[in-house]
């Protein structure tokens, strides 16, 4: 299992979540507040995950710690 930092934050929450792993790197899509988010990781000489958690409308990379930077990002959302 992949993304277990951002699963057990989602799961502390309450939230729902889907998760999905393909190729060794997990996969989580999730509502908040009737927004759609992805956190999609990817391994290209290193690991890092591809979201839209800091702009619903935007889609950015993050790279060196980024379950916790993501997980930062969502304990702002309001």
């Amino acid at each position: 299992m992949r993304l277990e930092k951002i699963q057990d934050y989602l799961k502390k929450k309450g939230w729902e979540y889907t998760y999905v792993e393909e190729d060794g790197c997990g996969s989580i899509e999730l509502m908040y507040r009737g927004v759609p988010y992805h956190i999609w990781e990817f391994e290209d000489n290193g690991w890092g995950a591809e979201s839209n958690v800091r702009n619903g409308g935007k889609s950015e990379d993050f790279t060196e710690s980024y379950e916790e930077t993501i997980i930062d990002i969502m304990e702002h959302w309001q």
